[in-house]
Parts: C-alpha cells; structure tokens; sequence
C-alpha cells in the first residue's frame, strides 16, 4: 500500500537513515521547506518505473499522432526507394 509521508527538509541530514526505510517500502516522503512542498523522494525501483510509464504514454501519444496522419486523405505518401534517396541526400550517405 502507497502511504504519502511529509517531513521538513531538516529531516534528510537528521532522520535520513528513516526516511530510507520509508522509501523502501515504496512510500513516498514529501520534504518541506518553510511549510511548501519543494520535493518527492522516492525510491530508485519507484522512478524507474515512473520514467517507464512516462516513457511509454510519449510512445502511445507518438503513435496515435501517427495514425491519425496516416488516416489522413491529405498525407503524402513516400515510396520505399524515394525514402532511402531523401535521408541518403539529406545526411550525405
């Protein structure tokens, strides 16, 4: 279960080694600073699942962008050879 934890940012050089533990059991700790929120910790396994997430929403938007254009009536279409002769004059392969 996420439990969401908010600590002063004191609490990061006085009560880190708590923190961690925290952290570890994949909760998440809100540091304050004067009373505003100024940042998250998160455990590592945590972030990379959330960059993974992130990563394949921008893929998910990416390609829908790409079927709507390919539904397109107005999109033009490359052939095969005509493709490989754009890139090849255009990087000078």
């Amino acid at each position: 279960m996420l439990n969401t934890h908010v600590r002063p940012v004191r609490d990061l050089r006085n009560n880190y080694p708590e923190l961690a533990n925290i952290i570890k059991q994949h909760d998440h700790v809100i540091i304050t600073n004067n009373g505003k929120s100024e940042s998250v910790l998160i455990s590592f396994d945590d972030f990379k699942e959330y960059e993974e997430f992130l990563h394949y929403r921008y893929i998910e938007e990416k390609l829908a962008e790409a079927e709507a254009q390919a539904n397109d009536p107005n999109t033009k279409w490359l052939k095969h050879d005509g493709v490989w002769k754009k890139l090849r004059e255009k990087y000078e392969l």
